[in-house]
């Protein structure tokens, strides 16, 4: 589980989330790529499932045009492998419990760590149910990575303590979708995130220019941006990959000020 922590070694991180499959698989490669050159630190793969409850309309409709387009886990793998010849930066899934159980966990999982997937978030997956993913996790070095929300204030020690690869903070209440404003106090949700763990803290949900970037990246560890990922690839189809290095060179801008700032 070592290679996530070098998303965070140099400063903050910024963190983008893809839909794999949206337009189609090979732009989804050249997405990928672009945003690793543009300063991508680690990139988060979505799995296409048909009913993305922690999703808002932007990465739903994401998912459907994917699984409309023919893909399927087995073509996903086959991207992560094609991806992996070149592409160095952590690399974790993000998908649903269904999506794995019904390909077979121990298969998902194995597959996971054969084609050099580092991580895997399961945001449907409450922690005390866990246990059926966490020991296929450590056999294969996959770390699970754990999602702590604003209403978790009684359960993040409990989170935090056996929380691994990195804690995924989500930033506000609901589903994904970019937010004018963050309400939430992330700076104290990290405090007592702090008193449990030294992993890193990473926040998403809601963030989408490089101002709310840099303001979150001053109470956190790594930015997470889905949704305004998701609509410039929406926007420009298969010429998105150079509209989306340009993105995440700015957002990886306003991240690493901060970072100077604060070093």
């Amino acid at each position: 589980m070592t290679n996530i922590k070098k998303a965070f070694e140099s400063g903050k991180a910024f963190i983008p989330f893809i839909t794999c499959g949206d337009p189609d698989l090979e732009t989804t490669a050249a997405v990928v790529r672009a945003a690793a050159a543009n300063g991508a630190d680690l990139i988060e793969l979505g799995i296409p499932f048909s009913d993305p409850t922690a999703e808002g309309p932007v990465i739903q409709d994401a998912n459907i045009r994917a699984i409309n387009g023919g893909v399927n886990t087995n073509k996903i793998f086959d991207l992560v492998r094609d991806l992996r010849k070149d592409v160095t930066v952590p690399l974790v899934f993000m998908t649903y419990a269904n999506v794995v159980f019904s390909y077979g966990s121990e298969k998902f999982i194995s597959t996971c760590s054969e084609i050099g997937i580092d991580g895997l978030i399961l945001p449907d997956i409450p922690f005390e149910e866990k246990e059926e993913f966490l020991p296929i996790c450590h056999k294969y070095n996959v770390a699970l990575i754990s999602l702590i929300a604003p209403t978790s204030e009684n359960r993040i020690g409990m989170i935090a303590k056996e929380a691994e690869g990195f804690i995924y903070l989500v930033s506000s209440l609901g589903v994904t979708g970019v937010r004018n404003e963050i309400k939430t106090d992330i700076a104290s949700i990290v405090a007592s995130i702090r008193k449990y763990t030294s992993i890193p803290v990473a926040v998403g949900f809601g963030i989408s220019t490089p101002s709310q970037a840099h303001e979150i990246a001053m109470l956190s560890d790594g930015v997470i941006v889905g949704s305004a990922v998701v609509k410039i690839i929406e926007k420009y189809g298969k010429s998105a990959p150079e509209y989306v290095g340009e993105y995440v060179r700015s957002m990886k801008s306003a991240v690493s000020a901060q970072s100077s700032v604060q070093e």
